[in-house]
């Protein structure tokens, strides 16, 4: 048995698949359903399962709030990998910092910051780097679009690393608090309890 997160959550979808997941506040509204996060999540996790990345390898994200983007960290729960949410804010010394510190496989930034975080992506040792925009524009969708809507999600325990998220850095240098797929699980069922 896996206690990989996405499992746990891909449990909880309801039995009709097609019923509404999501629906965003654009004019007209766009409307996902639990079909659609499932079949896109598998989509991108195919494509991260195909740069054959080591185990605990991580995806580091600086993209806008967007379906796609959350998408993106289901995806990277998916295929077992840790995801790393950058704030849309930092600027180059501040990305160049976690970038170097955490080590990402991959990097997602938004279309317009390519150029600049390509190059401290790179210059760090990162693999690849992709683009993703808050209007579903992006290399990453597009490099998706071609795998296919069916994955297995990757067999992880409990105490197996999900996500890093960086403290603010108010009283020093930001560090990494390390979550488990246990620990992003507890905390989920709690807020399930109380709301």
């Amino acid at each position: 048995m896996s206690d990989n997160l996405f499992t746990a959550l891909r449990q909880a979808f309801p039995a009709d698949l097609d019923r509404t997941a999501i629906e965003t506040a654009d004019e007209p509204a766009l409307h996902y359903s639990w079909r659609d996060l499932d079949r896109g999540t598998a989509m991108l996790a195919n494509l991260l399962d195909s740069l054959a990345l080591p185990a605990g390898s991580r995806v580091a994200a600086q993209t806008e709030k967007s379906v796609e983007a959350l998408m993106l960290y289901l995806a990277v729960l998916r295929a077992g990998l840790v995801y790393l949410p950058l704030n849309t804010a930092y600027q180059s010394a501040e990305i160049e910092y976690f970038i170097g510190n955490a080590e990402p496989a991959v990097v997602v930034c938004a279309p317009r910051h390519f150029s600049w975080v390509s190059q401290i992506a790179f210059k760090a040792g990162t693999a690849h780097v992709f683009t993703l925009g808050d209007d579903r524009s992006g290399s990453l969708l597009q490099r998706a679009a071609v795998h296919g809507d069916h994955h297995t999600p990757a067999l992880r325990a409990a105490d197996d690393l999900a996500a890093i998220l960086y403290t603010s850095g108010t009283t020093g240098r930001s560090k990494g608090a390390m979550l488990t797929h246990g620990n992003l699980l507890s905390n989920a069922l709690v807020l399930k309890k109380y709301w």
